[in-house]
């Protein structure tokens, strides 16, 4: 299935990663294992902000690496998480953003730090 500029839902995200797995990726790996390789995905998009925006230099195997394919990396696992638990991302997005929204109307603005 080949998308190119056309822009997905994360529903359509989700049954998308569903359906490459159960015709190309053959099953889900357990959630054990998921999790495991979601925390190695985010340890790959940590290793390039530290050496493109901290203080470590780049070494000759990472300065190849793309970010945008390492975070949609991290969203493949997250989507395949999500999948095999249940949860609809959209939905829970959703009601995540209302409760950030009404708890956190006024934290950030009054946040000195943040100024």
């Amino acid at each position: 299935m080949q998308r190119q500029n056309v822009e997905i839902t994360i529903k359509e995200a989700q049954e998308i990663v569903d359906n490459w797995i159960k015709t190309i990726g053959v099953r889900y790996f357990n959630e054990l294992t998921n999790m495991a390789i979601l925390t190695e995905e985010v340890g790959e998009v940590a290793r390039i902000i530290a050496r493109t925006y901290g203080e470590q230099s780049f070494k000759e195997s990472d300065k190849n690496h793309d970010i945008g394919d390492e975070l949609a990396d991290v969203l493949w696992v997250l989507i395949c998480l999500a999948n095999q638990t249940g949860v609809d991302l959209t939905e829970s997005f959703r009601k995540n953003i209302e409760k950030k929204t009404s708890r956190d109307s006024d934290r950030h603005k009054n946040n000195e730090k943040l100024k």
